[in-house]
């Protein structure tokens, strides 16, 4: 069962970054479309901005669930880099559970909210209502819950072949940048500091 589940969020993590990534490009091509069209046809388009308000949330909302798999999120570590292995599993856990309420109510909410404006048009862009346009975001939540409840159950995917597609580092830092200060780079520095 749990092998069955983890390739299933497999696919889902493509599809997911696949639509982000799409999403993303849409985004770039459509907002030089319509600052060219206003700035040097003198002619202002109403499609770009809602089709790129759209693109934008779809990209961070699918996005987001994405990093969060990836374990590309921010993360501020400083405390609990210092605690016992022990409570590192703790506030582990307790920020999945956080994390899964928090997409619970983000996915709660924004349902009400597309079931509300479901008949309501754009102006600038009739094909679609305002429920349409905000779909992304209870989407985006379901997807990013049931990775949470994947890292709840399994522990992290960070490192599973699928996930590290495109990672150039191997997990070797977890895709932080580290930056070493050599005192061959600060002349006088190594004698001021009582370094050899």
């Amino acid at each position: 069962m749990s092998e069955l589940y983890l390739k299933w969020m497999d696919r889902l993590y493509l599809f997911a970054m696949g639509v982000a990534g799409v999403s993303l490009l849409v985004m770039t091509i459509v907002i030089p479309i319509g600052i060219f069209s206003r700035y040097v046809l003198n002619r202002g388009e109403s499609w770009p901005e809602p089709i790129a308000i759209i693109c934008m949330v779809t990209f961070t909302f699918i996005g987001a669930a994405v990093g969060y798999r990836a374990g590309s999120h921010i993360a501020v570590n400083m405390l609990t880099d210092r605690l016992p292995d022990m409570l590192k599993n703790l506030c582990a856990r307790i920020v999945d559970l956080l994390m899964l309420l928090i997409s619970a109510l983000i996915f709660w909410y924004s349902l009400l909210l597309c079931i509300e404006l479901w008949e309501q048009p754009v102006a600038e862009f009739p094909i679609l209502t305002s429920g349409e346009s905000y779909l992304p975001l209870p989407v985006g939540s379901a997807i990013l819950i049931l990775f949470v409840i994947e890292r709840l159950l399994f522990g992290s995917q960070e490192n599973r072949p699928v996930v590290l597609i495109g990672n150039h580092s191997s997990g070797a830092n977890n895709g932080c940048v580290y930056f070493v200060i050599h005192p061959r780079h600060f002349p006088g520095a190594a004698d001021a500091g009582g370094l050899r």
